[in-house]
This record gives C-alpha cells, sequence and structure tokens, in this order.
C-alpha cells in the first residue's frame, strides 16, 4: 500500500495538479492539508472519477484536510480530541483496510504557531501537546498507525538549508522541536529520516526570494509510523518535481509505501 501526505494549499486552485501527480503517481491513499474548502464545496466528484473515496474536515477559506483512498474509508473521526471550543478544521483520521491488516492513516495539518509570543504560539505547542495524548492512546490499541502531514516544525538543523534563517520562526523553536521530539518518543519512526539520513531532504520552498530555485527548503511535512507500521515499511520518497510545476503548491506529496 502507498500512502501520501501532500499540503495541496487549495485544492480548488491546485485541482489539476493534484489530479495529474494521482493519476502518475498512483497512491492508494492520500492525505491533503490545507485544502480551503468547506465539505459540500470540495471537488469530490473530480477525485471518485479516479477511482477514489474521500473524506474530508473542511473550513471556509483555510485550513481543511482530506484523506482519499482507492481501499475504501472506513470509521472516520474528525477532529483532535482534547478542546471541545477548538474549531479549527486540522485532524482526520481513518481506517484504512488492506490486504493483510487494518491500517489507521491521519491527515494533520498542524498550526504555524507565527507570529512567537501571541496566542498563536501557544496555541500551536497545546495542539502538540494533544497529538502526543491522543497518539499514546491510539498506541495502546497495537494497530498500525500512520500520522501524517504538515507539522509546521523543523526538527532538526539539517532539515533546512539555512537554519539561521528561521532562528525566529515558530517553525523551529525550540519547544516546537521539543514537542516533535516527544512525540518520537512514544515510539513512531520518522519515514523519511529512516530512509533519507542525508542533507539536501526538503519539503517545502516559500513562493518568496526564489527559493526553490536556490533550493532553499525545509522539511516540514512528516509521516509518522507507529511501531507497528514501521515493521511494514519497505519505501518511501518525497515527489519534489511538483514544486516546478505551473501555478504549484509550496510543499510536495511525501509517501511511504507497506506491506499492508
Amino acid at each position: 500500500m502507498k500512502i501520501a501526505t501532500w499540503n495541496i494549499n487549495g485544492v480548488k486552485a491546485r485541482l489539476d495538479n493534484a489530479l495529474t501527480w494521482l493519476q502518475a503517481a498512483e497512491p492508494d491513499v492520500v492525505c491533503f492539508q490545507e485544502i480551503k474548502s468547506v465539505d459540500e464545496g470540495f471537488p469530490k466528484s473530480a477525485f471518485e472519477d479516479i477511482g477514489y473515496a474521500v473524506a474530508t474536515h473542511g473550513q471556509k477559506g483555510f485550513n481543511g484536510v482530506a484523506i482519499l483512498s482507492k481501499r475504501g474509508i472506513d470509521d472516520v473521526r474528525a477532529r483532535l480530541p482534547g478542546d471541545d471550543e477548538d474549531e479549527q478544521a486540522r485532524y482526520l483520521e481513518a481506517d484504512i483496510v488492506g490486504d493483510n491488516a487494518v491500517i489507521t492513516v491521519a491527515s494533520i495539518y498542524l498550526p504555524n504557531g507565527n507570529p512567537i509570543g501571541t496566542e498563536k504560539f501557544s496555541y500551536k505547542l497545546a495542539w502538540m501537546d494533544r497529538l502526543a495524548a491522543h497518539a499514546r492512546q491510539r498506541l495502546a490499541l497495537e494497530m498500525p498507525l500512520v500520522l501524517a502531514g504538515d507539522y509546521n516544525v523543523i526538527p532538526e538543523p539539517n532539515d533546512a538549508k539555512n537554519p539561521d534563517a528561521w532562528t525566529g520562526d515558530a517553525l523551529f523553536q525550540p519547544e516546537s522541536r521539543t514537542a516533535f521530539r516527544a512525540l518520537s518518543a512514544l515510539g513512531f519512526t520518522d519515514a523519511v529520516r529512516a530512509c533519507y539520513p542525508a542533507d539536501d531532504v526538503y519539503t517545502f520552498w516559500d513562493y518568496q526570494a526564489g527559493a526553490w530555485n536556490k533550493n532553499h527548503g525545509i522539511r516540514i511535512d512528516h509521516m509518522m509510523l507507529s511501531p507497528e507500521a514501521a515493521d511494514l515499511l519497505t519505501a518511501c520518497g518525497i515527489d519534489r518535481d511538483t514544486r516546478g510545476w505551473e501555478k504549484p503548491s509550496d510543499h510536495v506529496p511525501v509517501w511511504v509505501e507497506m506491506r499492508v
């Protein structure tokens, strides 16, 4: 089973790119973030026409997550537990039935957190605490679990071409990075780093200052695998060529292949 994640940065604006990539890459399951669409406005039929079942947790104008699957989608669960007053559409999980096992896949759009020193940064850290608490509960079920998405966290200096440029950004603060390590410490494997330990492995290039042409990238899109999922991992990759397409997202797809 091939499982992918992509912050699409507006599903309607990037629909042609999304369909082109899906038909070429042929993932079984895709997690989209930042769909920027309410559920009723999501172009569901365009994806159903090429064989995907669709689940969305949308929000008008910004945020929003989706899961697409060629294997069907069971037991869809929207919203991250832990704060009943949180109305931002940032978390969606579902069970996918494979040939050999049932796997839980979550599409995550973690808060950006900028500017530092504001309630936005506090919200980011609180959200990460909630994610870790929920992940701990899911781990207790001992089922394969993939937490896929845009984490808005640069875990280590070698995850940025120019780490000094990010020292004042919420994505690279010690608190953000510590929270990410706390999630890893629960037993999750960072799939991309497991496959590609070298530098110059990025998933995001800003639209500004020629970042793409200069390869001034950062790695903030992650696929975190539970121990049961990590045991099934056979390959992973980053489809960075999509960043060079016309009207691209500033993120690119990340994927894993698993014996599921």
